[in-house]
């Protein structure tokens, strides 16, 4: 698999001001420039993940994907060159911009622009968030995942599959038709929706703890309006989360406790449960999808769907229990 991770973003938005407050008081990412025309922010110890651009226009001006070597860079230019598909070498001023060694530009059938890179920097000093958080969970994962619409999902999902190496997870067929990708041991780095119009439907991250998740959402109720997905929990990378719609018109999940996968062993599958075991209502469908994922999560729990908790060394602890009925049934299941 030649990309390893979602490096970083770049956004389009023509409020700065608006996307410093959000970043930094809800997000809890550090600000670490700001100019006329640019805002960068960190999220862990690399230099940068956000570039906020004033752009007007809103959602995604690009995604850059990181590769792991010199050889997965050029193994990426061999196949894109076997595709016909066009790309440039990133410039000396660009690479400084981004703060990697080197890179190519190119876009997918969508016309999104992407940028796959080596060796994006670290900083000098440590992560300072904006609120007071555990931190996030990226490193060999990468930022998060990036989920976007597209008008042909056939044509794109070959693009990411058969040209840029990205595996698939899962997919779901209704109430939206949605696939899910990996390139590293993330459940997904990336998802295509199927709508008519071309965007940007969210970005995620991933906190250390639970509480930060929670505390967020407090922070959130303040702007109801902003609320894009009430807390709940996904189907298929068993993330807990919320979402919210960002100054730029798309939306952040934030969540914790995703799923890793065995990239080696693992295989796709379609979700019939839909994509929440519950909550999520989900104020960007409209009244009949809304509808309609409400009976799938309904049917979920008719059928006793359960999942378990997905926790690393860094997120939990495990609590003594001293209830003999629970211990039992513990021991049934």
């Amino acid at each position: 698999m030649s990309l390893s991770a979602l490096a970083y973003v770049g956004i389009r938005s023509d409020d700065l001001g608006e996307w410093a407050d959000y970043a930094t008081n809800l997000l809890g990412m550090q600000m670490v420039d700001r100019s006329k025309k640019t805002l960068s922010l960190r999220m862990d110890d690399r230099k940068q993940r956000f570039i906020i651009h004033d752009d007007p226009g809103g959602g995604l001006k690009l995604m850059g994907w990181e590769v792991a070597s010199r050889a997965d860079l050029e193994t990426v230019c061999n196949k894109l060159e076997e595709a016909k598909v066009p790309y440039s070498q990133m410039t000396p001023t660009l690479c400084e911009e981004r703060f990697v060694k080197e890179g190519i530009v190119l876009n997918d059938p969508a016309g999104n622009r992407v940028e796959i890179v080596l060796e994006p920097a670290l900083a000098d000093d440590g992560f300072v968030p904006g609120r007071s958080i555990s931190g996030f969970v990226t490193g060999p994962l990468g930022l998060g995942h990036a989920v976007l619409t597209v008008p042909d999902m056939d044509e794109t999902c070959r693009f990411y599959q058969e040209v840029l190496g990205f595996k698939l997870s899962d997919f779901v067929l209704s109430p939206f038709k949605a696939y899910f990708f990996h390139t590293n041991s993330r459940h997904h780095s990336l998802a295509l929706i199927e709508m008519p119009k071309l965007g940007t439907h969210h970005l995620m991250m991933e906190l250390y703890n639970l509480d930060d998740v929670g505390q967020g959402y407090d922070i959130a109720l303040t702007k109801p309006e902003r609320i894009g997905a009430t807390l709940g929990r996904h189907s298929n990378d068993f993330m807990t989360s919320f979402y919210t719609f960002t100054p730029s018109k798309f939306m952040i999940e934030y969540g914790w406790g995703g799923k890793s996968i065995n990239v080696d062993t693992w295989e796709p599958y379609e979700m019939k449960d839909g994509p929440s075991l519950w909550g999520h209502e989900r104020a960007w469908l409209d009244e009949a999808g809304r509808e309609r994922a409400r009976e799938m999560r309904m049917n979920a729990a008719k059928n006793n769907v359960r999942e378990p908790v997905y926790v690393t060394g860094d997120n939990y602890r495990v609590s003594e229990i001293d209830c003999l009925w629970w211990n039992t049934e513990a021991r049934n299941r």
